[in-house]
């Protein structure tokens, strides 16, 4: 185990992963974390969870985190698991899985624990037979398919379950809510699967390289490129926190950017009840009005997620704005501000409506830049003005087709301000079919891959 000896070693690691983890974590909360680990002890491992989560964490949302990482530095045990009773050989899969049907009917707890450990010891190791290389909870639960046991742990309860005459109508209401759970507690188990395999591998290689690699970042960390379905899913559900969080910032920009020049008149005038000397100086009050914002976006691909995103957000941050107007584009231009209003009850369809039911495409499927710069340019030149701000949304990936600076140097002059936002690594700029350093030598281009990156750019580059 890396990180020092000892518990204070330990405790050092494990708050280093935090941070690594995006994780604020200040110099109080550590020695307020030594204090409740020193106080709590070892004894009680889920005592001791509770307690450094309490002394280190500031948001819920954080919570999944800091259990992947406090199961890598405080593991439930070492090793290989400690066979049940006197078995001493690993367990076969046919019996894995009837132990396991057995588990989730009885919803024990401890038993789907061991069972976790004992899967990925006897189906998740890989390399050397006689001393595994690494262990892997994907090999586990595809060889041990836990999801495949719903149907027997039906079956099985329905059989102990005698229903009485007349019950028939509420049996099949009974076995879907039967199902649900049974659902709940295999992806439970999935989840102990993962833990396990962390572990295992985790004292072979240390704790400090798999909290890095292997532990699942916090929804607002996750790369829009390779977010899952899920993750997205979970995206969505942090458009409004992180608006009100930005909501907050802007307005605070704006009630600075109120204060003007010193008024060299009124502030000579006050100064009389102190003899001439101004203690207070008395600034002009400037009255700077709200931004039009304008969105440009790619919903093609991979890069619809992060377009998506960014639309709630910013439909969501509507009250900043003066006017807030989105268009989005493949190879066609077409505005969906009505589309983004309408997107806010069900924000997972948004893209999938927006293809449908706007003229984003035209002939092919696949997104081009330039024909969209140029028409966005041309048709719908009157969005802009010397007060709008305008966000382009895309990976700036032409599919061999022209770029179109000409077109992108149209709208920067006719705006205020321009700046591009990429979903891609900037390691990835200039590669391939991308074209970003000829739109980044037009106007500014930010790599933008999380909502973490989203937020902090729009807070700081929205005019106010």
């Amino acid at each position: 185990m890396n990180g020092g000896s000892g518990l204070a070693g330990r405790l050092t690691g494990f708050v280093r992963a935090l941070r690594e983890q995006g994780v604020r974590v200040g110099t109080g909360e550590s020695v307020d974390a030594g204090l409740a680990a020193e106080a709590l002890g070892l004894a009680d491992r889920e005592r001791l969870r509770a307690g450094l989560a309490a002394t280190l964490l500031h948001q819920e949302a954080q919570r999944p985190v800091f259990d992947q990482v406090f199961d890598l530095y405080f593991p439930r045990t070492v090793g290989a698991p400690v066979p049940e009773g006197d078995a001493q050989v690993p367990l076969v899969r046919e019996e894995l899985r009837d132990r396991l049907a057995a588990a989730l009917a009885g919803n024990d707890a401890a038993a789907m624990a061991q069972l976790a450990a004992q899967a990925v010891d006897s189906l998740g190791g890989y390399g050397d037979a006689s001393g595994s290389d690494g262990w892997s909870a994907y090999q586990t639960l595809e060889r041990l398919r836990p999801q495949t046991l719903l149907a027997r742990v039906l079956a099985g309860l329905r059989e102990g379950q005698e229903l009485r005459e007349g019950q028939e109508q509420g049996a099949a209401f009974t076995d879907r809510l039967a199902a649900d759970e049974i659902r709940r507690r295999i992806e439970g188990f999935r989840g102990l699967v993962a833990t396990e395999a962390r572990r295992r591998v985790a004292e072979r290689r240390g704790a400090d390289a798999i909290a890095r690699r292997a532990v699942a970042p916090t929804a607002d960390r996750v790369d829009f490129l390779f977010a899952h379905r899920g993750q997205l899913a979970e995206l969505h559900r942090t458009v409004r926190p992180l608006a009100r969080k930005l909501a907050t910032r802007l307005a605070a920009r704006r009630r600075r950017a109120a204060r003007g020049r010193i008024d060299l008149r009124r502030t000579v005038r006050g100064s009389l009840s102190t003899g001439g000397v101004p203690m207070r100086p008395v600034l002009r009050r400037r009255r700077p009005g709200r931004p039009e914002l304008v969105l440009l976006c790619d919903v093609s691909g991979s890069v619809a997620g992060f377009a998506q995103f960014t639309m709630l957000l910013v439909q969501a941050l509507h009250d900043q704005f003066s006017k807030v107007r989105v268009f989005a584009f493949v190879n066609s231009v077409d505005e969906v501000t009505d589309l983004i209003e309408q997107g806010r009850a069900d924000p997972e369809g948004l893209s999938s409506r927006i293809l449908a039911q706007a003229e984003v495409t035209r002939f092919h499927s696949s997104s081009d830049y330039g024909t969209a710069l140029g028409e966005f340019a041309e048709r719908h030149a009157a969005a802009l003005s010397p007060r709008s701000c305008v966000f382009v949304l895309g990976d700036a990936r032409t599919n061999r087709t022209p770029p179109n600076a000409e077109a992108l140097r149209a709208v920067r002059d006719r705006a205020q301000r321009v700046y591009w936002l990429n979903p891609e690594r900037r390691s990835a700029w200039d590669t391939g079919d991308s074209a970003a350093s000829v739109y980044a030598e037009v106007v500014d281009m930010y790599e933008c891959r999380t909502a973490a990156q989203l937020g902090a750019l729009i807070g700081r580059l929205a005019t106010v």
